[in-house]
């Protein structure tokens, strides 16, 4: 077939529609279905699928950009690097932390849409590693721990504030309690938890570099549940660290070991409607979930790059749906699940 006339089937094609393509299912069900703890005990948490690339958004194409790719070549399909964290904007957006990829990267559930947020038009990221949706302020807060600072979106995307100066040296996580007026940051660096106003500006610090109750030895994460209560991945004390809303010291949750109930290597931290707190362990290639008393109850997930096998895993955030997102760092990938309630629940589409 001749360059011409290839040409001008394509253009028929297109004009006949043949060359668009309907949206898919974002998240097929998997068949087998993949479920924690496996049947006949009672599900509480089922894998949903995964976020690998922008392609994953399975936008479907119009009659135009068929013809066009068929005239030109397909784009380049963007995809992650090394995600490190996540979290969603209450509705369809997932935004994820991408340290070496110097970006965040957003993905539209709703409208199949994909772009990165940075700083500038000319200005990147340093090292992207710690997000927080505000919902009272529709605002993304992104821990940059190379920069120094966190930086301040709206809901466009538009960089709104910096804050950074004295505030700290490597910020990672970062949690917001609009109920309570408050930012969480964790110091990484400075073995602190960061307390600020809503505005940014510094109100205290607490701990210092230490094994006690209180104190940390290189923190990375943060959680905030729905009575205030602060959750701290303290990853070189193989704990996590519970605190009041007042910031005063509760109770060691986990310890060094191989065992069920303790820790390699702490990192994300979360927490479902029901007040349990889940706990990634980069080292472990787990997610641990505890009471809020620091007992354990269950566990899920294993070394691997098929579904629900983690690679050096980092972030996990929880939704308001109860779906969880983990950031599977090293297989550049987040997985999706969801944690089924005590009470009888809805599936989700």
């Amino acid at each position: 077939m001749s360059s011409s006339t290839r040409i001008f089937c394509v253009l028929v094609l297109g004009v006949l529609g043949g060359c668009g393509s309907k949206p898919g299912v974002i998240f097929p069900s998997p068949n087998p279905p993949i479920l924690f703890p496996p049947p006949p005990e009672q599900t509480r948490i089922s894998w949903v699928g995964q976020l690998v690339t922008e392609a994953d958004l399975k936008p479907g194409k119009s009659a135009f950009q068929g013809m066009s790719d068929a005239l030109f070549g397909k784009e380049g399909i963007r995809s992650m690097l090394t995600p490190m964290a996540v979290c969603t904007d209450g509705k369809s957006r997932l935004f994820v932390a991408d340290s070496n990829a110097q970006v965040v990267h957003v993905f539209d559930l709703s409208t199949r849409k994909y772009i990165t947020w940075q700083p500038g038009k000319t200005r990147t990221f340093s090292q992207p590693v710690g997000l927080a949706w505000d919902s009272a302020a529709s605002r993304l807060l992104v821990a940059d721990s190379a920069a120094s600072t966190v930086f301040v979106f709206d809901d466009t995307g538009k960089l709104t504030a910096e804050w950074n100066g004295d505030r700290f040296e490597r910020p990672c996580g970062v949690a917001v309690d609009p109920a309570r007026g408050h930012v969480i940051v964790i110091d990484t660096a400075a073995h602190a938890l960061v307390e600020l106003s809503l505005a940014g500006e510094l109100i205290q610090r607490v701990g210092h570099r230490g094994g006690k109750l209180g104190e940390f030895n290189y923190p990375t994460n943060v959680a905030i549940d729905r009575t205030g209560r602060i959750y701290i991945s303290d990853t070189l004390n193989f704990r996590v660290q519970q605190f009041s809303p007042d910031l005063r010291p509760l109770r060691q949750i986990g310890s060094h070991g191989d065992m069920p109930g303790y820790f390699a290597q702490p990192k994300g931290v979360a927490i479902d409607s029901e007040g349990h707190l889940y706990v990634v362990d980069g080292q472990f290639e787990t997610v641990q979930i505890f009471d809020d008393q620091g007992q354990l109850l269950m566990d899920f997930g294993e070394e691997g790059n098929r579904p629900a096998e983690f690679w050096l895993p980092a972030g996990i955030f929880i939704d308001p749906a109860d779906r969880i997102w983990i950031a599977d760092s090293y297989n550049r990938r987040v997985q999706v699940f969801d944690y089924h309630t005590s009470a009888p629940v809805e599936v989700k589409p």
